[in-house]
């Protein structure tokens, strides 16, 4: 009897051991996805960060620029994203810039893009001469559009990331694909415009259709830039998902060539550990916009200066270490916020 009642009894140690493994695996599976990225993945991916995508900037006197780390349990860092149209040898401009504030511990991205025919001044070209903004990244690179974009927004870039179209497109496919809202077909058919079509009502869309979603531009360029934030964040959530731990190598590959940035790899892989073991990041969107006017025969979007003021308190606030996330300044609500200072000054 006393040995039927051990049998039983181990059985139900068995059984329990099973039911918190497999409990376990549900309710902790973002702890045991960063687990297992730092026991198969993480030496791995920082090497081929090293080899492949980590470079820094380097200034008029060709000396390195090697930005500090990130505190990334805590403090909040701004990052120049820029996808460029590069093909083979040619050069490329910026199709794509977006000034992002990352605040690791609130899980929350500010993501304020910037037309590519925005007007403003190209620092470090030709005496600062105006021209449209994505071609400083054609004149000078990561470091001239990173200089342009500091100047017309009025605040310092900690870090810039570049990929291309084909590093985007591959990546997509890398994931799988991804969910995108579009409706209707869309069809590119300008006279001067690359012809293509992707078909509305889908629910998962490969890389060269999310190429073209980001890129198709004949309604207009605030819908455009609209398309490349929704891209980024269907993406970025995508990527951090736990079904995407194991292709993260594989990420790394296609990118090569593809992909750069300035911020160390060690960084990276701590900013990793931290999103994929927490909650789903919150991604806030703005578009500083302009008004179409030709100068000189050429079409330029003049900047909306109540946008520009938006945008540089979104980034103040959101930069600011000290702001509580319920006082973050969400797009659209940034105006409200200065009001009462401006009030009291005229005091």
């Amino acid at each position: 009897m006393k040995k039927i009642k051990k049998i039983k009894t181990r059985y139900i140690i068995i059984i329990a051991a099973l039911v918190v493994l497999i409990g376990g695996g549900f309710l902790f599976q973002k702890q045991l996805a960063v687990l297992a990225f730092d026991l198969f993945l993480s030496d791995r991916v920082e090497n081929k960060l090293s080899q492949k995508s980590y470079q820094p900037l380097v200034n008029d006197g060709n000396t390195t620029i090697k930005p500090e780390p990130v505190v990334y349990k805590s403090d909040p860092f701004s990052l120049m994203l820029l996808g460029t149209d590069q093909r083979k040898n040619e050069t490329a401009r910026s199709d794509t810039m977006i000034y992002a504030v990352i605040r690791p511990e609130d899980y929350k991205i500010l993501l304020i893009s910037i037309p590519r025919d925005t007007y403003t001044e190209i620092i470090g070209h030709d005496d600062n001469k105006k021209d449209k903004i994505t071609h400083a990244y054609a004149f000078g690179g990561q470091k001239m559009a990173k200089d342009t974009l500091e100047n017309l927004l009025g605040h310092d870039i900690q870090y810039y990331a570049t990929i291309n179209f084909q590093g985007l497109k591959d990546a997509v496919d890398a994931i799988g694909g991804v969910p995108l809202p579009i409706k209707k077909d869309i069809v590119n058919k300008g006279k001067d415009h690359e012809k293509f079509t992707i078909e509305g009502g889908k629910s998962n869309y490969n890389g060269e259709e999310a190429l073209n979603y980001t890129r198709y531009r004949e309604d207009s360029d605030f819908n455009r830039t609209k398309r490349q934030q929704v891209f980024i964040d269907v993406v970025a959530n995508k990527m951090l998902s736990i079904s995407q731990i194991g292709n993260i190598p594989e990420l790394l590959d296609i990118m090569g060539d593809n992909f750069k940035t300035d911020i160390a790899p060690s960084t990276i892989i701590s900013l990793a550990r931290k999103f994929m073991g927490g909650k789903d990041m919150d991604i806030s969107s703005f578009t500083v916009m302009g008004e179409g006017k030709r100068i000189g025969g050429v079409y330029y979007d003049i900047v909306d200066e109540k946008d520009l003021t938006e945008a540089k308190a979104m980034i103040d606030n959101w930069m600011n270490a000290s702001t509580p996330v319920d006082q973050l300044i969400e797009p659209g609500k940034a105006q409200n916020a200065l009001e009462p200072a401006a009030t009291s000054a005229a005091q």
